[in-house]
């Protein structure tokens, strides 16, 4: 959804625009001291308008980019599940793994092309758990203390959808929502929620941040927010 369309994101943009004052670029895989310190001070809440390395923007909706060490990451699976459990980062890597070479495209239009991704299948998470029959869908909490996102079981058990922890061959790093994100292959950005530290399984779905905000709940690509292909 392009900022003239009046999306939510692009306001914001345009509002954190005028009052961060001249934007510069940031290079690299990882953000500047210099970025970091800019998205602290973004009066909006969201610094995402700066293009990283390889074409990435970074996004957050705290003005914080939070962070969490591989010896302090656990991942819960709970809710309507009869062995809820919880991982830690090297528990979760052992698990085996699944790669994906897939663009993430962005809701606002930008697209990253086959981006190397590895992880877990969320449905191997949700087997070893074991939904329960009134299960229907999942909640995804995050541990920058905001955002959620939702899928239904149905999605969520897709081949490519994944707890991902590596990102072109290297650890996902917190400026990408590291140590361990979601990544749904199929839907827009803001399904992939970065940050990930809670997967619980509900009854109905229960929408996530964006969607609260009126972002479609299902957002697959080329089919939601009033976008198709032709316009990325």
């Amino acid at each position: 959804m392009s900022s003239d369309a009046g999306s939510p994101i692009g306001r914001r943009v345009f509002l954190g625009l005028l009052g961060l004052g001249a934007v510069g670029v940031a290079t690299g895989s990882t953000l500047s001291d210099w970025y970091q310190e800019l998205a602290k001070n973004d009066p909006t809440g969201l610094a995402s308008v700066l293009p990283g390395g390889g074409g990435w923007r970074y996004y957050t909706v705290t003005g914080d980019y939070p962070s969490r060490s591989h010896a302090a990451y656990t991942l819960r699976v709970g809710g309507l599940v009869d062995r809820p459990f919880t991982l830690t980062y090297d528990e979760l890597r052992a698990l085996p793994p699944t790669r994906l070479d897939r663009d993430f495209q962005c809701v606002t239009g930008w697209r990253v092309s086959d981006v190397k991704w590895q992880g877990v299948r969320l449905a191997d998470l949700l087997d070893r758990a074991g939904v329960q029959t009134d299960g229907k869908a999942l909640r995804f909490t995050c541990f920058d203390g905001e955002y959620t996102e939702s899928l239904t079981l149905d999605q969520a058990r897709r081949p490519d959808v994944i707890v991902a922890y590596e990102l072109d061959g290297a650890p996902i790093g917190s400026d990408h929502g590291g140590p361990v994100r979601l990544y749904v292959a199929p839907m827009y950005g803001y399904k992939s929620a970065k940050w990930l530290d809670g997967i619980e399984v509900t009854r109905k779905v229960i929408p996530g941040y964006w969607e609260e905000r009126g972002y479609d709940i299902d957002a697959w690509v080329g089919d939601s927010n009033g976008r198709n292909d032709e316009q990325t």
